[in-house]
């Protein structure tokens, strides 16, 4: 397996696991502490696949989701929400903001690389 992944996290816990199961499967994991950084980061490097943590200081996931997604290079790249907001209606509010995927926290270090590894062959679901 392999891809380029951007991970925007402001957790540091959350983004050293998520790097060494990634890294382990043979991707590449680069990291964003907020959404500034993760705009950024996302406006000058070009990703495979885009991992998008809810709450956010500063912006949130959701409108981090729906900024990305009016950037042109971004158009065919997958985001998936990562989060603990797993209440009725998160799953769909997070797809309505321009997410493609939902991966709920906790997050289940045996389901992850599978997870990413179907939103990468199944690429932007329009």
């Amino acid at each position: 397996m392999s891809g380029k992944i951007l991970y925007i996290e402001d957790n540091i816990g959350n983004r050293m696991l998520v790097r060494r199961i990634l890294e382990a499967e043979g991707y590449s994991v680069t990291e964003a502490p907020d959404g500034p950084a993760g705009l950024d980061l996302a406006a000058q490097e070009q990703f495979d696949l885009i991992l998008l943590d809810i709450n956010l200081p500063e912006i949130d996931g959701y409108d981090l989701a729906r900024r990305m997604r009016s950037m042109a290079n971004l158009d065919d790249v997958p985001i998936l929400a990562v989060t603990a907001n797993v209440m009725q209606g998160d799953k769909e509010r997070t797809l309505e903001a321009g997410c493609d995927g939902f991966i709920p926290k906790p997050i289940d270090v045996d389901k992850l690389p599978e997870q990413i590894q179907t939103a990468l062959d199944r690429g932007r679901v329009s």
